[in-house]
């Protein structure tokens, strides 16, 4: 059984794409008020956020725990409407040696499509693949989504 693996999750959104990237890359601090019952805090820990290599704290509720994760935002890529994470502390951690998250917005006229995308290494082949993580996201998502389609 392979250590390393991937996964991703698409999701049609009919909100702003842009708006969507800019709200990951440039104002993460939103993302508690518009998902609250999934993200509960996100401060910066060290740098400037919009910034690569800014270091963001997350307060989250996933599999029916209280979980938190320290984040670097590893790379931002403005032409192709990503950004990436790494996580450097956290729940996570103690099941996988490695987790990137990618965030990538693509535009299709009136609806847009959202991608994430988790990088993994398992710390031993007994640890589940992140399949639940990637629910969480789709669910993080419709909530953004539904935010701005309301306002």
């Amino acid at each position: 059984m392979a250590l390393s693996g991937k996964r991703v999750a698409q999701i049609e959104i009919k909100s702003e794409g842009d708006v969507f990237h800019e709200l990951w890359k440039s104002d993460p601090h939103q993302v508690p008020s518009l998902t609250p019952t999934t993200i509960q805090n996100c401060q910066t820990h060290d740098g400037e956020v919009g910034k690569a290599g800014s270091i963001l704290f997350w307060n989250y509720f996933h599999d029916g725990k209280d979980m938190v994760s320290k984040t670097l935002i590893k790379n931002i890529n403005e032409d192709k409407k990503s950004v990436t994470f790494e996580i450097l502390e956290g729940d996570l951690l103690e099941l996988y040696k490695t987790f990137f998250i990618h965030v990538h917005v693509d535009k299709h006229g009136s609806n847009n499509l959202v991608t994430w995308t988790v990088e993994y290494e398992k710390l031993n082949p007994d640890v589940p693949d992140p399949d639940t993580l990637m629910e969480f996201y789709k669910k993080v998502t419709k909530d953004i989504e539904a935010h701005h389609l309301q306002n």
